[in-house]
């Protein structure tokens, strides 16, 4: 039986793993949509507590007694490792779906769900249609990969059919939804460990556009999203872009420096809108005149969209700002591929600051050790770069690459294996005026709130 049929019948729903940042808005909507819930997690966390506030019925640790035997229908997130005794013991007594199967069936359940999906920029995007959605009073029900202040949570349900969820590419998760609305933000090599060539890539995002039933919201001045699209028929295609030749356009771009920008907006060759953003770089031009389609395209009213663009102030870790100290300005941002790098620092070294700090995290073995090159080539554009001790994740270094093989090849970059030595060596040697910005999509996040709290408590 399909999870589709299994959600119309069942009432009593179990996640492993419910903490999780992607798991949590999905429980929140189940729980509003009326269905009863359970859930486990390893770790004690925010959205875990969040979750039973809502009214789960949470378990801390996973082991098999966590599954009663009214329970219908289980959700586990792929972070679960093998052998765990209560997914291990699931499969084997009650339907089990993985997280992007749920997803899948919930872009089904809402009449405009709206999928953002692209290499770059999906948690941005997904976070402006939302806050714009909610400015213009349409109430969408959202899963976003990152927290949005205006919701305090990384997702909500919503009294309306708009839904509007991040879509994925990793492993091909987006294959699993069928959204009404696709928004294709770019197309890039990434997770070669999986795909191995930008043509799989290519392939992938084609079979999302075939599988979104009306319209497809797509960057025309990005090569390989107008080459995946070609020959597509049945949808109603929407290009946005810089270039006078796509349906919308941003034209007048400002972008000062600072954490605000504007650009004029110009549909099919006329005037709509001024459009003044809050968060920095040129990058978030097309996000944002992505976010303005496809909400336009929703029912949003011109004006409403440009005062929740103008409102957004940024999703965690997306260049968020934390704060100055000592004069010393600090921010964090979730950048781990060299295309995301080059447009987080080209905005950073716009900004006006004395020097720019970007300490790096590399993330798995096989995308440091495959895209080595462009990240030196990137990672050269700071004034000063810092290299953390590669984040294998998921993968185990069978190829031997080192993260002194990646500082080698930028000059005079710092190679420093513990976040101490990073924050001790940063805080002794940055100055009034500069910018440290921590990049990467691990736990790098941490260094940065280290080097503030120093700088607090001292």
């Amino acid at each position: 039986m399909s999870i589709d049929e299994i959600l119309k019948k069942a009432k009593r729903i179990h996640f492993i793993g419910i903490g999780g940042s992607g798991m949590c808005p999905l429980a929140e909507i189940l729980i509003s949509l009326g269905y009863e819930l359970s859930g486990s997690d390893n770790n004690d966390t925010e959205t875990f507590r969040r979750i039973e506030k809502e009214g789960a019925k949470v378990y801390l640790g996973q082991v098999k007694e966590n599954l009663t035997d009214d329970i219908e229908l289980v959700i586990y997130t792929n972070a679960i490792l093998a052998g765990n005794e209560e997914l291990e013991y699931a499969k084997k007594h009650f339907p089990c779906f993985e997280r992007a199967e749920l997803l899948g069936a919930m872009s089904r359940i809402f009449s405009n769900c709206i999928g953002v999906c692209g290499t770059h920029g999906k948690t941005t995007t997904s976070s402006m249609i939302t806050q714009v959605l909610l400015e213009a009073g349409l109430d969408p029900s959202a899963v976003i990969g990152g927290k949005l202040p205006v919701i305090d949570a990384y997702g909500r349900y919503g009294h309306s059919q708009n839904f509007v969820c991040e879509s994925c590419e990793f492993n091909n998760t987006f294959l699993k939804m069928n959204p009404d609305i696709a928004v294709i933000l770019n197309i890039d090599e990434d997770h070669l460990d999986f795909f191995e060539n930008i043509e799989n890539i290519k392939k992938s995002f084609r079979k999302f556009a075939d599988k979104t039933t009306k319209t497809i919201i797509y960057n025309g001045d990005d090569k390989n999203t107008v080459d995946t699209l070609k020959g597509i028929t049945g949808k109603r295609l929407i290009s946005i872009g810089k270039n006078d030749d796509n349906e919308w356009v941003a034209k007048n771009i400002d972008v000062p420096g600072g954490f605000k920008s504007s650009y004029d907006v110009y549909h099919n060759g006329e005037f709509t809108a001024k459009v003044e953003l809050s968060v920095p770089g040129e990058h978030n031009i097309l996000n944002s005149l992505c976010a303005f389609a496809a909400a336009y395209e929703s029912g949003a009213d011109i004006e409403s969209i440009c005062r929740g663009l103008k409102a957004f102030g940024g999703a965690s870790r997306r260049f968020e700002l934390l704060g100055e100290y000592n004069g010393i300005t600090f921010a964090d941002d979730y950048a781990h591929h060299p295309a995301e790098l080059k447009v987080t620092l080209e905005a950073a070294m716009k900004m006006g600051y004395k020097n720019v700090w970007a300490v790096h995290q590399p993330f798995t073995f096989t995308r440091t050790s495959l895209l080595l090159n462009d990240f030196a080539e990137v990672l050269q554009i700071p004034d000063k770069c810092i290299i953390s001790a590669i984040m294998g994740s998921r993968e185990v270094n069978t190829i031997g690459i080192k993260a002194k093989d990646l500082a080698d090849k930028i000059p005079n970059s710092i190679q420093l294996d513990t976040f101490e030595e990073i924050c001790d060596y940063v805080l002794s040697h940055a100055q009034a005026g500069d910018l440290v910005i921590t990049l990467g999509c691990g736990d790098i996040y941490k260094v940065a709130r280290m080097m503030v709290n120093k700088l607090k408590n001292n």
